[in-house]
């Protein structure tokens, strides 16, 4: 197995390791993380603090891996796979357990996971011609904005926070805007491989 898909498995594993520490009922089985008080009015969870620090982790290595590969000319198969399941696991999950808890709307993951699930679909079907459609720059962004975004929101925007600036809203909303934008650039630059299929 070659670094990039060593590295993307490792992803795998911290994206797993934070929705276990999101979604693991830790009073109940008596573990109670400390919480913090910051600028007299905003209260932090040490849980989230971990958690947002091992998403900014994953997140980072989904630029590393990929760069890695591609530099290296070493992109395989099995890598193309296990990153798309990777960066699933670790952005569509955390989106989830945000909504739950009020953190984002719940527009939020219905909106991406549903135009994840159709441009998938674009690419299988693409894949299967012998096509592929290249990622636009503005799916590029959605990722940076949405990464960026998430991992704000989980340690409280800070340290905008204490500014009154919400960057973490701006820049999820923002994910979720271009997130829309590209998914309709991507329908539209590969419709013709199955809307005219004969």
């Amino acid at each position: 197995m070659n670094l990039p898909n060593r590295i993307t498995v490792a992803r795998i594993f911290v994206s797993l390791a934070v929705l276990v520490l999101l979604l693991l009922p830790w009073e109940q089985i008596g573990v109670h993380f400390p919480v913090y008080t910051i600028d007299g009015h905003i209260v932090v969870s040490l849980k989230m603090l971990i958690a947002g620090a091992l998403f900014a982790l994953g997140s980072f290595t989904d630029f590393l891996d990929g760069h890695i590969a591609r530099s290296r000319n070493i992109v395989t198969d099995f890598g193309k796979v296990m990153d798309a399941i990777a960066d699933k696991i670790l952005v569509n999950g955390v989106l989830i357990i945000l909504a739950y808890e009020g953190m984002i709307s719940i527009f939020v993951p219905v909106v991406i996971i549903t135009r994840d699930t159709i441009v998938d679909s674009c690419k299988m079907i693409s894949g299967n011609k012998g096509k592929v459609v290249a990622a636009s720059i503005l799916g590029k962004l959605k990722t940076i904005c949405m990464m960026v975004g998430l991992t704000l929101t989980m340690i409280y925007n800070l340290p905008f926070e204490m500014f009154g600036i919400p960057v973490a809203s701006v820049l999820v909303i923002l994910a979720t805007i271009l997130s829309v934008v590209s998914g309709i650039q991507y329908f539209n630059n590969s419709k013709e491989l199955f809307l005219y299929d004969r």
